[in-house]
Order: structure tokens, then C-alpha cells, then sequence
């Protein structure tokens, strides 16, 4: 007699694949060029993986400390000083992660309570809304306009309330590929200075930002950062998204309650990685530094190679991504464009309303300039063939 297996119900009924494995897969299926999923196709720093080699035959693979090795928190509160002018302390301020989304999940379970409202600006990064959901948090979401997609500070004031209790920004922003700026932040804190209001600033792609000012963080800013967790990402930054090594910046209180959900969701961080980042980070400064000249060469190549495409490219201001607008080419909304460029193109790209909660009627899709110079050139010849 066979028995009718028992189902769970969902905590998260909504939620399937996400949209950049869907993409990828297809990609693969119809052997298309991949600007879908946001990772290079070159690889990361020989210093950095003959550290790794080093520090795993050097018989370092045993468990980390939960708040990370001595030596690369060390190195992130100088680079954190040499860059936003705050130097963390090593020991209470600073948490090693297991990527940078295990730190937002850490970060959005430790501060969000039942019924806590918790305000994003869409497009968001689709990690935020389901570990608001997971900790029974209410997602208010702000809707930022092509092209600029600039924050409306009266709208943002308005959406404020008694139950707000985090504000979850990105910059450099995925996927519009803007930044804020010092005026941001100062609109921002005057905005929430009389409430517990607490800040969650993801700034993953916090070396690849193309503003003459550079990159704007959360940390230059003396009061934000007082309630503020800032989220960082290694993966991002030397090229290896699959090391999976991110971290978190912030004070001691808040860093407390982080640190209770990490220990509890990784404990402990790749161990070899860690010691290799560490060396990375006191040996070749440079390669942070530079990352922006870096990027940037790619972002005009890819851009030049599409000024004969039917393709109108949004500017690009941070990050690896460019937004393209395809209304020339197609009355198609975005997801099914994305599916028929795939398929007919070649090309995988993102489709940007699956980044927003409400209707994008827009009709946008995300690139990624993460690539070596022929990938590039070779999907561009694609592109402007439609």
C-alpha cells in the first residue's frame, strides 16, 4: 500500500528557480553567449590562487574563527581606512561571511522582527525580499524611474512609519548600474535620524564604480554608520564569484546581533580562502585600486561595439552590467524577449521587471560586461544583427 507523500507548506510558495539560473541553463541549451548571470569568464589573480595553494599545503584547513582569520580582518579595517576614511575594529566590527548574501541574510534575521516594515528601492537584488519574508518583515518598496533611477526623498519620507525598521539600499545599484551619491546619504539620515531606524548598505561592487567622486559607502558617513551594516564582497572584486567570501562592516552592537545568526547559519568561512585574501589584500593593494580602470575599458568596448545596434544603452555608472533598451527591436516585454534572444540571438541577457515587485512596464534587459574582450565582441556582432 503506498502512501501519499506528506508536503510541507511553503514559506515561500512564490518563490521557484531564480531567473538567473533559468537564463544560464538556456543559454547552455541553445548555445547562446551568457551576459545573463553576473560572473566573469576570465579567472581571478595568479597571487591570489598560489596563496590558496600555499596556505592548503601549509595544512591550514581546519575550522576559522565564526568572526573570521586575525590577518584579513586586519587587512579590510586598512583598506576600509584607506578608502572611507573610518578604520573598524578588527575584533568587534568586522564578520567574515560565507559570501555576501549569507551576510544580508545574517544581517535582515538578526534586525527584522514580526511586523517590521522594511523599506528597498526596485529594482532590488532578489536575495532582500525573501529573507524579509523569512523573518516576518513587510517589504515597502520604492519605485525607481528609468533612465536615472534616482531615490524620491519626499516619496521615501512619506513611506516612512512607526514599524520602519531597516532601509536596504545597493550601491554601485544591480541592476541599474547607478550610483548614489554623498547627497544621497545626507538626505537619507536626515530622513530617519528620529527613529531606530537601521540601514543595510549593500556595496558589492564597491571597487567597479566609474563616478568622478568614486565610489560613495555608507561608512564615510559619521552618523549612518553608526546604525548601518555594510556588506562587501571578495567574489566580486578579485574574480571569484565561487570562492564565496564576503563580510560585513559594522558597530559593535549591531555586529553582535549578526554574529548570533552567523554562528549559527555558517559558523565558520573557507579557511585557506581567508589566509589567501589576506595576502591578496597586503601584497597587491593595487588590484582593488585598479579595478575601476579595469571595468571601465570593458563597459566602452562593449558600448562602442553596440552603437550600430538598434539597442538605445542606458549609462552606465557602477558595476559589470549594462541596461539596454530594446523598444526598437521588439514589442516583446521583457521576459519573453529575453526567451526569443536566447533562442533566435544567441544572447542571454536579464530581463529587468523580475528585479521589481510591482509592474515594469519598461522594456530593459541587464548585460554583463564580465568578460574577456571576445566574448564581448563576438555577442555585440550578435546584437547588431538585430
Amino acid at each position: 500500500m503506498s502512501q501519499t507523500p506528506i508536503k510541507p507548506e511553503s514559506k515561500l510558495p512564490a518563490l521557484g528557480t531564480t531567473i538567473f539560473s533559468q537564463m544560464s541553463a538556456l543559454a547552455q541549451q541553445h548555445n547562446a553567449i551568457n551576459l545573463s548571470q553576473g560572473f566573469p569568464d576570465f579567472d581571478g589573480p595568479d597571487y591570489l590562487k598560489a596563496r590558496l595553494a600555499h596556505h592548503v599545503s601549509a595544512g591550514a584547513n581546519q575550522y576559522a574563527p565564526m568572526t573570521g582569520v586575525q590577518p584579513l580582518r586586519q587587512a579590510i579595517a586598512a583598506k576600509t581606512a584607506e578608502l572611507y576614511g573610518h578604520k573598524p575594529d578588527v575584533d568587534s566590527e568586522i564578520t567574515v561571511t560565507a559570501g555576501a548574501t549569507e551576510a544580508l541574510y545574517a544581517a535582515i534575521t538578526a534586525l527584522v522582527r514580526p511586523g517590521d516594515e522594511v523599506i528597498c528601492f526596485d529594482p532590488s537584488y532578489d536575495s532582500y525580499a525573501p529573507a524579509v519574508a523569512l523573518a516576518g518583515g513587510v517589504m515597502k518598496r520604492i519605485a525607481l524611474q528609468p533612465p536615472a533611477f534616482r531615490v524620491d526623498w519626499q516619496e521615501f519620507t512619506a513611506l516612512l512609519s512607526p514599524r520602519t525598521r531597516l532601509v536596504i539600499l545597493n550601491t554601485p545599484h544591480n541592476p541599474s548600474a547607478t550610483v548614489w551619491q554623498k547627497s544621497d546619504f545626507a538626505s537619507l539620515w536626515q530622513a530617519v535620524k528620529a527613529q531606530e531606524i537601521y540601514v543595510l548598505s549593500d556595496e558589492v561592487y564597491e571597487h567597479i564604480c566609474f563616478a568622478k567622486e568614486g565610489h560613495a559607502s555608507v561608512l564615510a558617513h559619521p552618523q549612518l554608520r553608526e546604525r548601518a551594516i555594510a556588506v562587501s564582497s571578495f567574489g566580486k572584486t578579485f574574480h571569484m564569484t565561487g570562492w564565496k567570501v564576503g563580510y560585513c562592516v559594522a558597530p559593535p552592537a549591531l555586529t553582535a546581533e549578526v554574529r548570533k545568526v552567523h554562528q549559527y547559519l555558517t559558523f565558520a568561512v573557507n579557511t585557506p580562502a581567508q589566509l589567501a585574501l589576506a595576502d591578496m589584500l597586503n601584497a597587491e593593494p593595487e588590484h582593488y585600486r585598479e579595478l575601476p580602470a579595469f571595468y571601465r575599458a570593458r563597459r566602452d568596448r562593449f558600448v562602442q561595439a553596440l552603437a550600430k545596434s538598434r539597442l538605445k544603452i542606458l549609462p552606465c555608472e557602477g558595476t559589470y552590467f549594462l541596461l539596454a533598451d530594446y523598444s526598437a527591436v521588439s514589442d516583446l516585454d521583457d521576459v519573453a524577449f529575453c526567451q526569443w534572444l536566447t533562442k533566435e540571438a544567441g544572447v542571454a541577457a536579464i530581463p529587468l521587471s523580475v528585479f521589481c515587485a510591482g509592474p515594469f512596464p519598461h522594456k530593459l534587459i541587464r548585460l554583463c560586461f564580465a568578460k574577456q574582450e571576445a566574448t564581448l565582441d563576438a555577442a555585440a556582432e550578435r546584437l547588431c544583427q538585430l
